[in-house]
């Protein structure tokens, strides 16, 4: 049997061990798209509980917070790769978003928000008016001089 060595291997696992659940937990992966006349957002929250999950806007900032707690028992970890701790992501919103109409879900462990679109920021077809008729013009007979 071969080992390979790896030196940086322990090292790595102990900042794994001390830093992994702190830099996981600041993690919160979006998908963003745009169907129609809103826009959707997915948050991926799995094991969230619903009850702590505070979706908010100020000035045109969105703030998503949600929390994730950890076994309260008395227990000896083997190996700890879930993070716990406080989401929380920021974005700002620009206009021509109808902010006070947001709806917000949470199913499955994604929490989906969906943003209409203002009746003004709609995209319109602007109707272009033509004459159906040709109109053609004539010269009129020529004048000659008197003579």
């Amino acid at each position: 049997m071969v080992t390979r060595f790896d030196p940086f291997r322990d090292i790595d696992r102990l900042a794994e061990q001390m830093w992994g659940a702190a830099r996981n937990a600041a993690t919160m992966p979006m998908d963003l798209y745009r169907s129609g006349d809103h826009y959707v957002m997915h948050f991926d929250l799995p094991g969230i509980d619903p009850g702590s999950l505070d979706v908010n806007v100020k000035d045109r900032t969105l703030t998503v917070r949600a929390e994730r707690s950890g076994r309260s028992e008395d227990v000896e970890w083997l190996n700890r790769e879930r993070p716990v701790g406080t989401y929380v992501r920021q974005l700002n919103l620009g206009t021509g978003l109808e902010l006070d109409r947001i709806e917000a879900s949470y199913a499955d462990g994604v929490l989906t928000l969906t943003v209409p679109v203002e009746e003004e920021a709609k995209p319109r077809r602007i109707e272009v008016s033509h004459p159906s008729k040709t109109r053609v013009i004539e010269a009129g007979p020529s004048e000659s001089p008197a003579g």
